[in-house]
């Protein structure tokens, strides 16, 4: 009795286990089929095109990320672009944050869109200094973490771009029309 019970568990797991990788393999099929027919395949590389009107910079078509990896020097590149204008005080742009952003830009009818930067990273110091002067300033903005970017993309229209924003459930997604931008960015699903 002892010497079948072992071999009957080995046998159950080892069924156990190609019951699981069939049917994860069969999971994997239709998300590969939904996305070839909805149009967004996996990219071969990610790019962005940004403006800085602050400081006037701009980075055309950037790739930040390609053969399934982040490219250490855009990123350096794109956190620059994004720094505290303020305070020149540069802080990591958290790659998600770019990720949504470059999903966003891939949905819209406009091939590389221009995204505007309005703000990104905010130093401590700047976040209080708006606050004392603006309501709408979170005391613990992920600006601060580089976790947030304010943007407005030319001819595309800010209630598309917040429902673009909403429809990939990433985080948080504020609407500010009279001020002409959609905030986004990678914190907790939220809206205002």
């Amino acid at each position: 009795m002892n010497k079948i019970m072992p071999e009957y568990v080995e046998t159950s797991r080892r069924g156990f286990l190609k019951i699981g990788l069939l049917a994860a393999g069969g999971l994997a099929l239709p998300s590969v089929s939904l996305a070839a027919v909805s149009g967004f395949t996996p990219p071969r590389e990610k790019s962005l095109t940004l403006l800085n009107p602050h400081t006037g910079e701009n980075l055309s078509n950037i790739v930040y990320w390609e053969k399934g990896s982040y490219l250490t020097e855009s990123l350096d590149t794109i956190n620059f672009l994004c720094r505290d204008y303020r305070t020149g005080e540069v802080k990591p742009i958290d790659p998600q944050l770019l990720d949504l952003l470059f999903e966003i830009n891939r949905r819209l009818p406009a091939s590389k869109p221009q995204n505007i930067i309005i703000s990104g990273y905010r130093s401590p110091e700047t976040n209080a200094n708006l606050r004392r002067n603006s309501r709408g300033v979170a005391k613990r903005s992920y600006h601060l973490k580089g976790q947030a970017l304010d943007i407005r993309i030319p001819g595309s229209d800010l209630r598309t771009l917040r429902k673009l924003a909403l429809k990939l459930h990433n985080g948080g997604v504020g609407y500010y029309p009279r001020s002409q931008f959609i905030h986004i960015d990678t914190g907790p699903i939220r809206t205002w």
